[in-house]
């Protein structure tokens, strides 16, 4: 058995301070144990490797929209499999020089492996038993695949292997209606694939606002076609493609698909399969997720667990600052907490939508419906927005009425996740005061305006969904 210092699972935000460690105890011994490549979910396959194909996207979409101000232009072709080189060739660099520098250090031991608990600060890694006192587990996550009659007998593609693809689809069905499905859907259906996007739950992107997945779905549908409120029941293979039967939750239509190819997106799960936490005494719960206290600690002492293994916000930028709290708490001796009062996010899809902090609902439920406001605003009355032919995108701002603390923001529209940063900072201040918003210059005329205008343009709760029902964006539309 080799004894450790620290022991790190995952080659992610796992590995962020391990660095830091060893110049601070030259002592210090640390095994890294990763089955996958080294550099974790965001590098190896997800949020970089599927933005670098997003960005192409973006442009021929952009491309496809000149006609617009006079500018005529076609897309004479586009070389898919150069557009997946390109994102396999710089991602492979990276995970180059994570692997030569883990490889190269000789006070690294890096598995290659799976790991496995055999007993409390006890691991398995292939043919070796390696033990520490110290353990964190940054474990990630991998594709949650549902139950659905003959998938099993079928391939089919997952956010994990579509970044093998070297030749476009001509046809795509994918199923789930989240943050994965509106992305990919964006990409292959921009690079001249036939989208289709069957979503169990009654929105398309479910998390956003009820109002921003309407228009969302209204939106993405000029360019693929979206099925909300469907359950697949079953695929099976012909020879026109891969079949897909779904039915409607609440009508019980049922609809047949037939694509090239499926992409299932249905969200993530867990790895304590894999990692059997139980043979360490560390507490999971009923999806398999690991357990932590307010300081990142599981119920086995010093052993810290963080990012997608607890399944609470699935996003890099969360696991980065819970390595933090752990670091701060595992290394240093201090009682420090995760602060997800203002966790934002964004998806990538065209449009663009980005949010952070609470919803109107759980603002709602946290604080009354009488102590909030709401701050709305649209792009296209804007003088840039004017100027980018926008439509119905908008910005949606929840405030309590008292303080005129900022409680979420919520945004859908070009740069969305660019423009969320004029509210993030504001959110981390002490009162979280939107003054400093309201009273600083914005650059006219620029996007950034339409944030500040939202913030000027505060109704009572009734009188916004007023004008989301006008807009035909209320929850009773057809989604």
């Amino acid at each position: 058995m080799k004894e450790y210092d620290l022991i790190v699972i995952g080659t992610g935000s796992g590995t962020n301070y391990v660095y830091p460690m060893m110049e601070a105890n030259p002592d210090l011994k640390v095994a890294v144990v990763d089955k996958d490549e080294p550099g974790g979910i965001c590098l190896t396959r997800g949020c970089i490797p599927s933005k670098m194909l997003l960005y192409p996207a973006e442009l021929a979409r952009d491309i496809q929209k000149a006609h617009t101000f006079g500018i005529q232009v076609n897309i004479e072709s586009i070389d898919f499999k150069a557009v997946m080189e390109r994102m396999r060739s710089s991602i492979s660099k990276d995970i180059e020089a994570i692997k030569k520098g883990y490889s190269y250090n000789h006070r690294i031991d890096y598995y290659r492996e799976a790991a496995e608990f055999v007993a409390p600060y006890t691991l398995k890694a292939g043919e070796e038993t390696i033990t520490a006192k110290m353990i964190f587990l940054s474990i990630g996550s991998k594709p949650a695949i549902p139950l659905v009659r003959g998938l099993e007998e079928l391939v089919y593609l997952t956010s994990d292997s579509v970044l093998s693809l070297d030749d476009l689809p001509k046809s795509l069905a994918i199923i789930g209606g989240g943050y994965i499905a509106a992305e990919y859907g964006h990409f292959f259906s921009s690079m001249g694939s036939k989208v289709t996007i069957i979503g169990r739950n009654p929105f398309f992107l479910p998390n956003e606002e009820p109002e921003i997945s309407i228009l969302a779905k209204r939106m993405m549908s000029d360019y693929m076609d979206i099925f909300t409120n469907y359950q697949v029941l079953e695929v099976t293979s012909s020879d026109a493609g891969k079949n897909i039967l779904a039915r409607n939750r609440e009508t019980s239509e049922e609809i047949e698909i037939v694509a090239s190819e499926i992409l299932v997106a249905t969200g993530r799960s867990p790895n304590t399969d894999v990692l059997k936490p139980e043979k360490a005494g560390i507490e999971t719960d009923a999806l398999g997720w690991i357990k932590v206290d307010k300081h990142m600690e599981t119920s086995s002492k010093n052993v810290w667990a963080f990012g997608d293994a607890t399944g609470k916000y699935l996003f890099k930028h969360v696991a980065n600052h819970e390595s933090t709290v752990v670091y701060y708490n595992a290394v240093l001796g201090k009682k420090a907490r995760a602060d997800y009062h203002a966790v934002p996010h964004a998806v990538f899809s065209y449009p663009e939508i980005a949010g952070v902090g609470m919803s109107e609902a759980r603002a709602i439920e946290d604080y009354g419906e009488q102590n909030i406001i709401i701050g709305f605003y649209r792009f296209d009355e804007t003088a840039k927005g004017i100027a980018m032919a926008l439509q119905d995108e908008f910005v949606k701002i929840i405030l309590e009425t008292e303080t005129q603390k900022i409680l979420g923001a919520h945004i859908i529209g070009p740069h969305a996740s660019v423009l969320i940063h004029e509210i993030i900072p504001v959110m981390y201040t002490a009162d979280q005061n939107a003054d400093p918003i309201m009273h600083a210059m914005d650059i006219h005329p620029s996007l950034s305006e339409v944030i500040k205008r939202a913030f000027y343009s505060r109704m009572h709760v009734s009188d916004y969904h007023m004008i989301m029902q006008g807009l035909g964006l209320e929850e009773n539309e057809n989604q």
